[in-house]
């Protein structure tokens, strides 16, 4: 180990946040929560729901700093415990489909055009759920806290245009070019909205958001797994680019296996004050290319299922050990479902706390 350490000015965190989440499948079985319309839409539930998730968290893992806020009625605006990127795809046009257990599924509309005009989104009756929402909790509560997974760019893109729109990339690409502007700007206005209301953007994307003292702008890109950096480079560069000049602090959330293949592609960024690290991501490669982003490292919910908490615990501190710097490294387990155990969960927290002692007890010694 090394001390001290650079710090991003820009996120003022602290060293090793780390944070979970757990799938609907988890809550429902273990708390019965619904996973219904109504969780997102109506305001008592919305605020009645969050309480009970977060005493939930604090019953299991109270000790590690979760469930602070059970006893509050937090007028909660988004599933801020919850991993679900759809509203935007339903204001878009595509169907969504609510069930007990499982998240928001989007059914791709495979709409026939790329014209899209970015203003018709906020005229529909999905917004006008979201907007009557908050106002309501606004009213009642005097403010509104919490976000809604706003997704990414070609995320929506799929949703919209599905797979034919990597035809399109290469047959018509100025009107991907038109489309991917158009999608943006309706990702901007929907991101400054609630921004303007609750003060963050991008919490329902990564919790471990939660613990950076200034609201990231957290751009999803989930879905380029499925192209070249070179497509990246040319069709989606630039807005993050610009977005990077103009949002900060920013970050790219990559949950794909791949992260590291889009290292040199995001040396580019003018900015980039963050970035999820999808499993298994190559940790150290991305330090090479980015050291001074906060690497966000995404323990794998599936494979932890499957571990030891001594594993957990050994492969916690490797992943760490690779990022190199604990004001710079987060640690996290998204979408967790209802087979793993409060002792795997309690692994992941206590390796953390282990590692926060031994860097702190080096940069005393310096």
């Amino acid at each position: 180990m090394r001390a001290p350490f650079y710090r991003n000015a820009f996120l003022q965190n602290g060293m090793l946040p780390v944070d979970i989440v757990l799938s609907p499948a988890w809550w429902y079985r273990h708390e019965g929560i619904s996973f219904d319309e109504d969780y997102f839409f109506h305001p008592a539930r919305r605020v009645e729901v969050e309480r009970q998730m977060e005493q939930a968290l604090y019953d299991r893992w109270g000790r590690f700093g979760l469930g602070a806020d059970r006893g509050a009625e937090l007028p909660v605006a988004g599933a801020v415990h919850l991993a679900a990127g759809f509203l935007i795809p339903q204001m878009l046009g595509c169907t969504v489909r609510y069930t007990e257990a499982k998240p928001p599924e989007v059914l791709p509309a495979n709409v026939a055009s790329l014209d899209l005009e970015p203003d018709t989104a906020f005229e529909t009756a999905a917004f006008r759920q979201l907007e009557k929402l908050i106002d309501a909790l606004r009213s009642k509560y005097g403010y509104a806290v919490g976000d809604v997974n706003f997704g990414g760019i070609l995320n929506h893109a799929l949703d919209l245009r599905g797979q034919t729109v990597f035809m399109d990339m290469m047959d018509k690409p100025e009107q991907v070019a038109r489309f991917f502007t158009a999608l943006a700007q309706v990702q901007d206005r929907f991101t400054s909205f609630v921004e303007q209301r609750t003060g963050t953007s991008s919490i329902s994307v990564n919790r471990t958001l939660r613990h950076i003292s200034r609201p990231v702008y957290l751009h999803s890109e989930c879905s380029h797994v499925m192209i070249s950096t070179s497509d990246y480079e040319r069709f989606l560069l630039p807005f993050d680019v610009a977005w990077s000049r103009r949002r900060r602090p920013f970050g790219v959330h990559y949950c794909g296996a791949d992260p590291h293949r889009y290292a040199e592609s995001y040396a580019k960024l003018p900015h980039l004050d963050f970035l999820d690290v999808g499993w298994p991501g190559d940790v150290k490669k991305l330090r090479a290319h980015l050291p001074e982003t906060f690497l966000n490292v995404r323990y794998s919910p599936v494979e932890i299922v499957e571990q030891t908490p001594a594993a957990i615990r050994a492969t916690v501190r490797r992943l760490v050990h690779e990022s190199g710097n604990p004001y710079l490294t987060g640690v996290c387990c998204i979408n967790m479902d209802d087979r793993v155990t409060d002792d795997q969960v309690s692994a992941l927290f206590e390796e953390v706390e282990q590692l926060r002692s031994e860097y702190a007890a080096s940069e005393s010694s310096v």
